[in-house]
């Protein structure tokens, strides 16, 4: 395995732990634990001694919470180690692909993504939590894991499968990703409890109403465009809403789980045990009022069920494939020798 492909794996592994880490900040409702940027309350590190306290306490106008400030302040040190780790992976890849004659510039989309990372994580804490910039900066983390996993899958020997199963797996990464969107305005609205039963919402079949207002992406926290303060339908819509797009991921992604279970047995089991654990951990995040290591896991899942299906489709080589020459491949004739669970 080449250096470059280590470097890959570890920042994929780093890449995740911080977007499970930047999670848990946002449930212990730590984001503003520092309500400046970069530093916390003027510091490099929280303000502990009491005349450092009464200091920020004065300059800011804000109670000092130390232990709000730790859990933000460790997120931000983790993110500048995987600054420093994209930067060195970019510059490693680059090297390589010049010598190799490939497109270098596919070497420096991570470090494109977390620059922009890096900003938002400004502004979220600039504009106090903005569901659109919190919003905002969960869709970076996710395209970070993303362009790595894709550079990674890239260096990998392709497997063949048929064309005809190309269409299918592009909507199923469209529908988790949409999902995961919608996920993220849930999270970063505080809706994931609006609706306080299950199957039903508010013992309602029915959309709450409010929804078009909840969804614009121009108000802050808790607050219409308008300036009016929310109400529990509007975040209860909201909360509905990802309801449904579960129920389309599910009949999406189970459908290309069972359409590839001959050919990718091995795939299709870990792709519906992703699906359904990713489902049942949302249901118990409803009946049991929002656990933290469930609503980690569910985070985590998200990641996972994306990164699943992206390094697969990323790995295959889709040809027109006929009955009488299954595995014919004018492209790479060695590929039909490939074992079945090659992704």
């Amino acid at each position: 395995m080449r250096f470059s492909q280590r470097l890959l794996i570890v920042a994929i592994i780093w890449t995740a732990l911080l977007m499970t880490l930047g999670a848990y900040v946002r449930l212990q409702d730590a984001g503003l634990g520092c309500p400046d940027w970069p530093g916390c309350y003027g510091h490099f590190t929280v303000p502990d001694e009491h005349h450092e306290i009464r200091h920020a306490e004065q300059h800011f106008g804000l109670a000092v919470d130390v232990a709000k400030g730790w859990k933000e302040m460790i997120h931000r040190y983790v993110a500048s180690g995987l600054g420093v780790l994209i930067i060195v992976l970019s510059l490693v890849l680059w090297r390589e692909r010049w010598r190799a004659g490939r497109n270098p510039w596919l070497a420096l989309l991570p470090l494109v993504v977390i620059l922009l990372q890096g900003a938002f994580g400004m502004w979220t804490v600039t504009l106090k939590l903005m569901p659109a910039v919190v919003t905002g900066h969960l869709i970076g983390g996710m395209s970070l894991l993303i362009c790595l996993i894709v550079l990674l899958a890239r260096e990998q020997q392709p497997c063949v499968l048929d064309v005809r199963w190309r269409g299918l797996w592009r909507l199923a990464i469209a529908c988790v990703v949409a999902q995961i969107i919608l996920g993220g305005w849930v999270s970063t609205n505080y809706a994931a409890l609006a609706c306080n039963g299950f199957p039903q919402c508010q013992g309602s079949w029915a959309m709450p109403s409010g929804l078009s207002e909840a969804l614009r992406p121009d108000r802050e926290l808790g607050l219409s465009a308008n300036g009016v303060a929310l109400n529990i339908e509007h975040l209860a819509a909201i909360h509905y809403l990802h309801r449904i797009g579960a129920m389309l991921v599910l009949a999406v992604v189970g459908a290309l789980a069972w359409c590839l279970r001959h050919r990718l047995p091995l795939f299709a089991c870990t792709l519906a045990a992703a699906l359904l654990l990713q489902i049942a951990l949302g249901i118990s995040n409803v009946l049991l009022s929002l656990p933290l290591p469930l609503a980690l896991a569910h985070h985590a899942g998200a990641a996972f069920l994306l990164s699943c299906l992206v390094y697969s489709y990323s790995r295959s080589s889709f040809v027109v494939q006929t009955r009488a020459m299954p595995n014919f491949n004018p492209q790479l004739p060695a590929a039909s020798t490939m074992a079945k669970d090659s992704i």
